[in-house]
């Protein structure tokens, strides 16, 4: 199980690499940085993080396999949601209720910070090699 969540989370963050690195581009070509906050978190949060736990599948074997696709659902949909979210908090481009965005926004940065603590409790029930 945890192999086949390896490498869809690895897929998963190199599409948030790209992206990434392409608003950073676009940001750079038109010299306005406004984007700046949401930029950093896909690379941080959609990338780097999302990129780490898939390697840290590929190493370790996890006791509890259940865990281990509940936190990679958390760990996608709570990067989706949260740099979405702030997307969507800094332009509002489809001209949504404020207090919908902002609870849009909540809700991502929760789903995620959820999938941080399953990982800190994934990574005391490594089977011991």
């Amino acid at each position: 199980m945890e192999k086949k969540w390896s490498l869809r989370l690895i897929q998963f963050s190199a599409v948030f690499g790209l992206f990434g690195t392409f608003l950073g581009s676009k940001m750079a070509g038109e010299m306005d940085y406004g984007l700046r906050p949401v930029h950093a978190h896909i690379l941080l949060v959609g990338w780097l993080s999302v990129f780490a736990w898939g390697i840290f599948y590929r190493v370790y074997t996890i006791r509890f396999k259940k865990l281990v696709a509940i936190h990679s659902v958390l760990a996608m949909v709570g990067a989706l949601a949260l740099t979405s979210g702030m997307w969507i908090y800094n332009l509002n481009p489809f001209n949504w209720h404020e207090t919908f965005v902002t609870i849009f926004f909540i809700v991502g940065g929760s789903l995620l910070l959820l999938a941080f603590l399953l990982f800190l409790i994934i990574t005391f029930l490594t089977e011991k090699e």
